[in-house]
């Protein structure tokens, strides 16, 4: 199949059958595409007006549970959509490139993968993916990406990054309360974010020149986001380390501040 056809079906395509087909092989064709302003998406899958609520604990409610997982599992959705804009526009003339391209496409692999594991969990809980509302907020923040520097410093070094983070902590939030089924999921995606941050990491080493990652990092990360992105509520260092980030930049992610309210908020039970 070619790349451009693939890319297309998921973001033109409108039902979950779309968004989560993967060809047997794929061919780097000449054809790019054109930033679009948003992914199709029909029927209860569509973005909503409505903002999604999260909940903050209480989490042995079934319905909190797959309330949390139905966010996590829009997110990944999120990721494959954007992941096949990086593909569709960023070009793929020389052997560099393409290794790039392949990369992004095994991350976009293992986050069908991961929607699939959410969207199974909430079925067996009672629910559908698309029960409740769907926002549109990373794909808003990274339409519009312009490099593949840019796309990186969002996905991988900071949406991603902050989910070793989310992961880890809701791994244990569920582990804790006995739901050994949703706990186990949390650890697969975490595992798999630890190599798409890494991913980042190595990429954006390779690009640096002479600054230090944490200064390209912070330049190729576009307004309005900032590293404050790039955290949970708690700070996960082991994996940060497992993903190739060096001292300096650890520390100054971990040292960061600015108004972001993420990383400040109440403990949730």
């Amino acid at each position: 199949m070619k790349l451009s056809d693939f890319t297309d079906k998921i973001l033109l395509g409108g039902d979950l059958n779309d968004k989560l087909f993967f060809p047997k092989e794929i061919q780097f064709d000449d054809v790019l595409g054109q930033k679009i302003e948003i992914p199709q998406r029909y029927g209860k899958i569509k973005f909503s007006v409505k903002q999604a609520r999260f909940p903050k604990g209480n989490f042995h409610e079934t319905k909190r549970t797959v309330m949390a997982l139905h966010a996590f599992a829009n997110h990944e959705l999120l990721a494959v959509e954007i992941m096949a804009h990086a593909l569709s526009i960023f070009p793929h003339n020389t052997d560099e490139e393409k290794r790039f391209k392949r990369g992004i496409l095994s991350a976009l692999k293992d986050e069908q993968k991961h929607f699939k594991l959410y969207a199974n969990r909430i079925k067996q809980l009672g629910y559908e993916f698309g029960d409740f509302p769907l926002n549109d907020f990373f794909w808003k923040h990274m339409k519009d990406m312009n490099s593949p520097q840019e796309y990186l410093s969002m996905m991988a070094m900071t949406f991603e990054a902050a989910n070793l983070d989310f992961s880890f902590q809701y791994e244990k939030i569920f582990r804790d309360l006995g739901d050994v089924v949703t706990a186990d999921i949390m650890k697969i995606v975490y595992e798999d974010e630890i190599s798409h941050v890494g991913f980042g990491v190595n990429y954006l080493n390779k690009w640096k020149e002479d600054k230090t990652l944490w200064e390209y990092y912070r330049i190729c990360l576009p307004f309005p986001l900032t590293p404050a992105r790039a955290r949970g509520k708690s700070f996960d260092e082991n994996s940060r380390i497992r993903a190739k980030m060096d001292n300096d930049f650890i520390s100054n992610l971990l040292n960061y501040k600015d108004d972001y309210k993420v990383t400040a908020r109440k403990e949730w039970k």
